[in-house]
């Protein structure tokens, strides 16, 4: 077995004297050249690496993990839609859907999926313009068989004639279900900037018309198919990650068993000589329509990709200075001016050589009449940067910060560690897959200036976006309206004030890690008006503390006035606290305020040194900050904003939306909270903070490393600040709703013209009973569904079903989204498919129905990724069980109990009881959700 040990590990030279004794020792520099066998890896990662190159030149990277829960793979294959023929765009997204669709040793369509479903799984794939990557987790007892059928997709695949057109379609309704989106619709424009000679510039989704039969003469699709596969995908062009509980050995031996066959053909990464924009090609400027209540301003500026100095970093370093947040940045100048309410900065469109630097800028509708001035000011800010911003002690404390991240990485989950390391595979050198985003190996003024220098004027595009844009052109498969703008600045003047970042205060410095640990967390403050529950936590080697106060408030959701004034009161402290607290983000500390339906959530998340003092700052700020007519007004904007564009979201995600409104007490629509805001301003904000304040009842939550006595010194000093004097009884619970026999069909507010039909079943009770079997349905219908409604029958790209609880109220939802077929006849095929579904449960013995239990048990018994997530999840236990950390554990075993015999006795009064039904056809008018719930039951607890 082959263990890489902590010693050996090496660090960045160049920041060894300034990190010592913070850091591990550092081997000397001439262990630097050595051949290494494993990856550069996190001192306090104690899992076992092992890397692999099989005879047929594929690539491997084995993790084992003896504490993950689920097993996980990524293979990633250096092609994608850049390399699509110019004859049939979307070529290689269509390939790895057909992938999927069976094998020589598989031939079912569904072999696969059903073989995951059963083993509590996951899987999905993407194209990206130079990769495709193919992924899955899984328990870990079922990694031989996964692996075992997911490596045939790279062996024998079929390419079935029979599914070529049927997943043709699947493809075009991706396309159709993306037509909106923001992001494609603003990169269809650039791409009609970029040099139209670079591949990625082209239109890689695919659809019916691309992807159409071949005409007469020419080698037939499938043909077409199999030739760009057997061109393109290649043992030596794979790249593969495992990562799982078992041993090194036991995972070499299956790799090399199922990925020997996959042939050798001599591939290599395709590269990419063309440049993303020519000389001749700036400086230009463009402005397109936003579909959205949103007005962006996005410069480009072509440069190097970062990727071939990536142990340097010099974008990342110019990145980090433009995208500074604190007080005298380029974003503080614009807040200040009224004109910008988020700014970021850093690298995209990579492509091994090229890159594009960007950036990008949410402008206030004030902000969008001063372009010029905004240009000018960036400009400005560059040029402070190449005069004086170019200083070792800057990399220098950038690259401490980095240092500490990657010291104290956490694992996080099986499926996205090994995605992360097959990507990484694809680009790094084995010692760097690991630790290539944090090494910053010394400062390198020469070549930092390389990146600055072309952060020029005449090296420049803008893209300009915003509703009011009507575009005398047309973007071809998005349909885009944008037009060509002059790219000047004229005699533009630059904002004032505009400073470089003073050396960060909040940088941590005791990382000791302190013993201790609790199996649960432990109540340490029991009083009627306040509640303090810790759970001391070293699982994960991190100095870290998480740290959730509720403020709770009688009327924060009494009325939507008051909702939307929660909402405003938590975006006004965070706002407020911006510039003065971006510092100790960058150091690793973390802050959010959030409302929700009975009160605001103060969130604070990173090193335990330097904690207390930012907690202190923000009770300060939320007290005694001067409440601006300025600041309410960015911050009101900002809300309404994303209450106006809640038409624009994806058509499922509003779906979802509609259903929450429907079924829990209290919750408002955002229509309702536009609404309610219209006329909310300072003064009303100040009203409802001393209100607020004045009737507080406190929870609080501390997990970490972190000493019992210091938590409850710390949260004592929270309640002496706050002086709650409610009981938990005076705040309204949350309460999940029974559907009722009379409600109607429920239509979204909704901008979108695509169908949509998502079907609800309700569980007759919040017993623990109830929610084991609904979830074991779940996992037991969600394969046939997909394949019956998506795969055979072509409704849409969106077609999924499965458990879906609303808080402890169990559920089964079952969702359609289609770009032409009618939400009649989409509820015509879920109704056949519950009618046949009976049928199955008929034949359903307990040796069938075994995996599935298994599956929902495992998924509820699921390792925690990260500190974070466990708190979460802790948390949310806490507001829904009031305490009760067991529950999870008890619904989990549970599932273990559920029979045949129990889910086919519960199936027919679900599907013949009341249901949900959410449904829309374009041009249909939204329903009014609140006033159709205002008479619905609680659904009951039921028996446990």
């Amino acid at each position: 077995m082959t263990r890489h040990r902590r010693p050996h590990r090496v660090l960045s030279l160049a920041l060894a004297a300034a990190l010592l004794p913070t850091l591990v020792a550092v081997p000397a520099a001439a262990d630097t050249q050595a051949t290494v066998d494993v990856p550069i890896a996190s001192p306090s990662d104690d899992r076992d690496y092992r890397a692999l190159t099989l005879d047929n030149g594929l690539t491997v990277l084995l993790v084992s993990d003896p504490e993950a829960d689920k097993a996980a793979a990524s293979l990633n294959v250096d092609v994608g839609s850049a390399q699509d023929p110019d004859d049939l765009a979307g070529l290689a997204h269509y390939l790895e859907h057909m992938l999927f669709l069976g094998t020589e040793a598989y031939p079912e369509a569904d072999a696969y999926q059903s073989y995951l479903s059963r083993h509590g799984g996951q899987h999905n794939a993407y194209t990206a313009s130079q990769d495709t990557n193919y992924f899955f987790s899984v328990d870990p007892e079922a990694l031989d068989g996964t692996l075992d059928r997911f490596s045939h997709f790279f062996v024998d695949p079929l390419f079935n004639a029979d599914r070529l057109a049927s997943e043709r379609q699947v493809v075009h309704s991706e396309y159709q279900a993306r037509k909106r989106n923001a992001g494609r619709r603003h990169a269809s424009v650039l791409e009609e900037m970029l040099n139209p000679e670079h591949p990625t510039t082209r239109f890689s989704v695919g659809s019916n018309e691309t992807l159409a039969d071949r005409p007469e003469g020419e080698p037939p699709l499938r043909q077409r198919v199999i030739d760009f596969y057997e061109r393109h995908y290649g043992a030596n062009v794979m790249h593969l990650a495992v990562v799982a509980p078992q041993p090194l050995d036991e995972m070499e031996a299956l790799v090399r068993e199922d990925f020997a066959d996959v042939p050798d053909r001599g591939l290599s990464r395709p590269e990419i000589a063309a440049p993303l924009a020519t000389p001749a090609q700036t400086p230009a400027a463009a402005e397109l329509h936003a579909l959205r209540d949103d007005r962006r301003l996005t410069f480009y500026f072509p440069v190097a990709d970062p990727e071939t100095a990536y142990r340097l970093k010099p974008a990342s370093y110019l990145a980090n200075l433009l995208g500074h947040e604190g007080e005298g940045s380029l974003l503080d100048a614009l807040r200040e001016a009224g004109w910008a309410d988020g700014l970021s900065a850093g690298t995209t469109r990579g492509d091994g050589r090229h890159a594009l630097f960007s950036v990008d800028i949410s402008l206030t509708p004030e902000g969008a009449k001063h372009r010029e001035r905004i240009q000018a000011s960036l400009f400005a800010a560059i040029g402070a940067i190449r005069d004086h911003g170019v200083e070792a002690w800057r990399y220098e404390e950038q690259a401490r910060l980095a240092e500490q991240d990657f010291r104290f990485q956490e694992h996080g989950s099986a499926l996205s560690t090994a995605m992360r390391l097959a990507t990484g595979l694809s680009r790094y050198p084995l010692e760097d897959v690991i630790y290539a985003p944090y090494r910053m190996d010394g400062f390198d003024a020469e070549r930092i200036n390389d990146w600055l220098d072309a952060l020029r004027p005449a090296n420049m595009l803008r893209l300009y976006s915003g509703p009011e844009v009507e575009g005398d052109a047309q973007t071809p498969w998005f349909d885009v309206g944008w037009s060509p703008a002059d790219p000047g600045v004229g005699e533009a003047e630059p904002l004032a004030g505009l400073a470089l970042p003073e050396p960060n205060p909040y940088v941590a410095e005791d990382f000791t890690l302190l013993k201790g640990k609790d199996e649960a967390p432990v109540q340490r403050i029991d009083t009627p008006e306040f509640a303090f529950w810790q759970m001391r936590d070293d699982s994960f080697g991190t100095p870290r503390v998480e740290w959730r106060f509720s403020l709770q408030y009688p009327d924060a959701s009494r009325n939507a006035r008051d909702a939307a004034l929660s909402r405003l009161l938590a975006g006004w402290l965070g706002d407020s606290l911006n510039e003065a607290l971006y510092p100790a983000r960058l150091a690793g500390h973390g802050f959010e305020a959030y409302a929700h339906a009975r009160g605001i959530t103060l969130s604070f998340s990173g090193w335990r040194d330097g904690q207390q003092a930012l907690i202190a700052r923000v009770l300060d700020q939320l007290q005694h900050g001067t409440i601006e007519a300025a600041d309410v007004a960015r911050v009101r904007h900002q809300l309404r904003q994303r209450w106006r564009n809640a038409p624009q979201d994806d058509l499922y995600r509003q779906a979802g939306r509609t259903l929450t409104e429907a079924l829990i007490r209290p919750q408002w629509s955002p229509e309702a909270l536009l609404d309610a805001s219209d006329a909310l301003d300072a003064e009303a904000l100040r009203d409802f903070r001393d209100d607020f304040l004045a009737n507080l009842h406190l929870e609080a939550m501390a997990v970490g490393n972190q000493h019992t006595e210091a938590a409850t010194r710390q949260a004592r000093a929270v309640a002496e600040a706050l002086s709650p004097r409610l009981e938990t009884s005076a705040i309204p619970e949350l309460t999940p709703l029974r559907v009722g026999e009379g409600l109607p069909a429920l239509t979204p507010d909704t901008a979108r013209d695509e169908y949509l039909v998502m079907h609800y079943l309700q569980g007759p009770d919040r017993s623990l009973d109830s929610q084991a079997r609904l979830a074991v349905l779940g996992r037991l219908l969600e394969t046939p569904f997909y394949q019956q409604l998506r795969t055979e029958q072509q409704l849409g790209y969106i077609v999924n079903a499965g458990y879906r609880p609303l808080l402890d109220a169990p559920g089964l939802g079952f969702l359609v989204q289609s770009p032409g077929t009618d939400s009649a006849t989409i509820q015509q095929r879920i109704d056949a498919f519950l009618s046949g579904f009976g049928d199955r449960l008929g034949e359903l013995d307990d040796e069938a129905l075994a995996p599935y239990r298994q599956a929902v048990h495992d998924d509820l018994l699921t390792r925690d990724p990260s500190l974070s997530a466990r708190t979460n999840r802790l948390w949310q236990a806490l507001a829904i069980s009031g305490g009760d950390f067991e529950r999870r554990r008890r619904l989990a075993e549970r599932a273990l109990t559920v029979t045949p015999e129990a889910l086919r006795e519960l199936w027919p009064n679900l599907i013949d009881g009341a249901a949900v039904q959410i449904t829309h056809d374009p041009g249909d008018a939204a329903s009014d959700v609140m006033a159709l719930k205002a008479d619905l039951p609680p659904l009951p607890d039921g028996d446990d």
